[in-house]
């Protein structure tokens, strides 16, 4: 199979060859690696890479993927990194509108009546970047005669990938995982990895977030290699009863095998290492296993997020572990009575924020140190919950969002905020996704690469379909897709206000952004439909954030008002130097001689882009500590 250039043009393509995404569970070829936390199955390909810049696909190297193709001219780049901000191309911040208007004329793909497949819109453009990139390595001892796959967390925004001169597979969706299997293709030495990373593609109609619009590698890229039996995928569903004090776990796993399977042994301990469920099972391709009742449950919730320690152990038939995999989940249930929502029983309050996966210093190629620091200062001012703004996150951070009780609203990777929205006005002539049929299959995909990837941590109590992106028949059939895959939490999306025709079909929620407080009492007092909650509100923009105070005292005059997100954490800025006084200093969008550019609009946060907290932190702590 040959790569085409044309893929970057059809929204119908986006992915090739592309592995079905899976739970993100970690895997050990051992206990005692496992309770060591190495892992001999893994081969990190962060690092330095050779690469090449080209203006547009017309001028790249496209044969650099070729064994003999000569690569003098090739540069050194390090991964992860935006290509930006390893200074080329240019730094460019956005927000609503897409980022070529007002230079050249270019709508979706099938969104006009007479523009039919629009051929050519990104693979024939002058402007659109290609970044070549070349890795060599040699396999390590623990990969050695395994069956070898590759993982790309992230990759902006449409990527080509060959290994030793064979074209392995093409992805887009940008903020999640693309994994494809390496084995037909593999050496023990000598390999050469070559990955070409397209700035836009059709996927920029459905990546206009609000940030600046970077491009290439930002996420880990990891080799890992599964064992002769290899749990490909797991769902874990604690379960509670009504009583909110008993439970079950149901627990679907699904295998790949090489040899002879034996048993898979299944273990759930609490927190102290006591066994409170253990099971011993033949293994099959599929197996879908449920315990028994379970007493005295300990529900995880934002003051006491308490979990417990599920472990799989995989068998051969001569009864030698070939795998073991690890995870911490957690019970506890999410459910509306009465308009009102629930978490345990308890009307859940959400002292949310926005956020944004930001550094200073290299833009959203964030480390787990960043992650921590957001995780202390979230629990130092009293915030609950977090919107994944507006894309999945790193893998890590919903495991810390599992350890600290913060609740989660995971956003699926969409915004088409410029293709309906213009100059401030709702005209959606040419929306996408819409009601097109050529859209569906994509932001379905993103959908279910989301909740697959996602699907086992407990911090999470609602999907969200994106944001921004207006209402139709394609976002119906997201939340079609997520109410049928999992019962067990709620979706969100707040498009519906702005086309009332979906309201009964789409969202568990009402979702406002923005609404005064007025409005909020207008809704209630006037037969409300749903539960209310604000994914979007406060905007902290410069000095603002006053008047939290007339929110907050809605919580007790309204049971079904749940609160919401601050519009946003951090602020998107950057660390350059100045040109006169040869300071460090932070610039924001606008200040890079972008255009078009909503300016300063990157800084919202209620932290800086250094994370020092601003002063508008002192209202969040207050209003959001009286309602834990």
């Amino acid at each position: 199979m040959q790569a085409d250039i044309n893929y970057i043009d059809n929204p119908e393509i986006f992915r090739v060859n592309q592995l079905p995404a899976h739970s993100d569970h970690a895997f050990y070829g051992s206990m005692e690696e496992m309770r060591e936390g190495k892992n001999s199955l893994l081969q990190s390909l962060n690092g330095t890479w050779s690469f090449h810049y080209s203006a547009n696909a017309k001028e790249r190297p496209a044969d650099f993927y070729k064994a003999d193709h000569y690569t003098s001219d090739f540069e050194e780049m390090q991964v992860p990194c935006h290509i930006e901000m390893a200074g080329y191309d240019k730094i460019h911040y956005i927000n609503t509108m897409y980022p070529w208007e007002g230079h050249l004329f270019r709508r979706p793909a099938y969104s006009l009546n007479d523009s039919g497949k629009m051929e050519g819109s990104f693979s024939q453009a002058d402007y659109n970047p290609v970044g070549s990139y070349l890795k060599k390595f040699d396999l390590e001892d623990g990969l050695i005669g395994k069956r070898i796959c590759i993982c790309f967390e992230g990759a902006e925004q449409a990527m080509y990938v060959w290994l030793n001169g064979e074209f392995v597979g093409y992805a887009e969706d940008s903020f999640t995982p693309s994994e494809f299997d390496l084995t037909p293709y593999i050496k023990e030495k000598g390999n050469v990895l070559a990955v070409e990373v397209h700035k836009r593609s059709t996927a920029a109609f459905l990546e206009d977030q609000d940030f600046f619009r970077f491009f290439g590698i930002f996420r880990n890229v990891t080799l890992y290699a599964k064992p002769d039996i290899h749990v490909e995928d797991m769902w874990a569903r604690p379960e509670l009863k009504d009583d909110y004090r008993t439970g079950c776990l149901s627990l679907d796993i699904r295998f790949s095998s090489l040899v002879k399977p034996g048993d898979v042994v299944i273990t759930l301990k609490d927190d102290k290492g006591s066994i409170c469920l253990e099971k011993r099972l033949p293994i099959t391709e599929e197996i879908h296993f449920r315990s028994k009742n379970l007493d005295n449950i300990i529900l995880w919730e934002h003051q006491k997020p308490y979990l417990y320690l599920l472990t799989i152990e995989v068998f051969d038939e001569h009864g030698r572990l070939i795998e073991v995999v690890p995870y911490k989940t957690g019970f506890r249930k999410i459910e509306i009575k009465d308009k009102v929502i629930l978490l345990n029983g308890k009307r859940l309050i959400l002292n949310g924020v926005n956020r944004h996966e930001w550094s200073a210093e290299r833009g959203r190629c964030i480390t787990l140190k960043e992650m921590n620091e957001d995780m202390k200062i979230f629990r130092k001012n009293h915030i609950n919950a977090v919107r994944t703004c507006h894309y999945p996150d790193q893998i890590p951070w919903y495991s810390l969002c599992d350890e600290n009780g913060i609740y989660m609203m995971a956003e699926t990777n969409l915004e088409s905020h410029g293709s309906w929205q213009k100059m401030g006005a709702v005209e959606p002539s040419w929306n996408i996704p819409g009601s097109i049929k050529e859209w569906k299959a994509a932001v379905i995909d993103r959908a279910r690469t989301n909740f697959e990837t996602f699907k086992n941590h407990v911090s999470i109590l609602f999907w969200s379909l994106g944001n921004e992106s207006y209402a139709g028949d394609n976002i119906e059939a997201m939340n079609r897709f997520f109410k049928a895959a999992d019962e067990s939490r709620l979706v969100h999306y707040e498009g519906v206000y702005h086309n009332r025709a979906y309201e009964a079909v789409i969202s568990d929620v009402e979702s406002r952004m923005y609404a005064t407080p007025g409005e909020i009492i207008e809704y209630f007092e006037n037969q409300p439909l749903k539960p209310f909650l604000l994914c979007e509100y406060m905007h902290d923009m410069g000095n603002s954030l006053g008047g939290m105070k007339s929110y907050a005292r809605l919580l007790d005059k309204y049971e079904g008002y749940h609160g919401g997100f601050i519009w946003d954490y951090i602020d998107q800025a950057i660390y350059v130097t100045d040109e006169v006084t040869g300071e460090k200093v932070l610039r924001y969008g606008g200040d890079f001689d972008d255009k078009p550019s909503d300016y300063e609009f990157s800084g919202n946060g209620i932290v800086f882009a250094d994370r020092t907290e601003k002063p508008a932190m002192q209202e969040v702590k207050y209003y959001y500590g009286l309602y834990q």
